[in-house]
């Protein structure tokens, strides 16, 4: 099932465009709402969130003045020794476009074994038509449901198990559940 050709939407080549410096650096995930929004949800976002594995300072360097050449700015700092110190410290940080507040990319380094699962099992959705690795479908549905449980989180992850739902595995949710509740709960 492909999504219908539209016009990219800002915050799709904002992704796109981000995500493809990202890649050639480190592994990424794109999370939370915005794909539920990538797969035809329609509801309002200005960020898009993305967890990266842990990198060294040095590949964060080179990573952050790529990101500034091709007209991105972070929010924090101009310094990557700064922002490499946020995000080692569990704190994420935001990119933008220079002289535009939004959209805004959050990313934060990966900060246990959940988040790395979440590395592990990353997926590219075709049905969205961008070219970025997604967490799994699974993933976002128990996050959403079992963590986060907000309205707008139970309609995202509601939006999910309707458009994926030859991808939905019960066992695979209640899985990432329990590891849900270890990791991020301490049940």
């Amino acid at each position: 099932m492909e999504r219908a050709i539209k016009e990219r939407s800002i915050l799709d080549e904002f992704c796109e465009k981000f995500c493809k410096i990202v890649d050639k650096y480190t592994q990424y995930i794109i999370v939370s709402g915005f794909v539920a929004i990538a797969s035809g949800r329609v509801r309002g976002t200005e960020d898009i969130d993305m967890i990266i594995a842990k990198i060294s300072k040095e590949k964060l360097v080179l990573l952050h003045e790529e990101l500034l050449k091709a007209g991105f700015i972070c929010v924090q700092s101009d310094d990557a020794s700064v922002i490499y110190d946020y995000l080692q410290e569990k704190i994420s940080v935001r990119y933008t476009y220079q002289n535009m507040p939004v959209p805004e990319m959050e990313m934060k380094f990966a900060k246990d074994f959940l988040d790395d699962y979440q590395l592990q099992t990353r997926q590219k959705l075709p049905l969205t038509g961008l070219n970025v690795w997604f967490s799994s479908i699974n993933m976002n549905v128990a996050f959403k449901e079992q963590y986060l449980k907000s309205d707008k989180d139970l309609e995202d992850a509601k939006h999910l198990r309707v458009v994926f739902k030859d991808q939905i595995n019960e066992d695979e949710i209640r899985k990432i559940t329990q590891l849900i509740n270890k990791y991020r709960l301490g049940n």
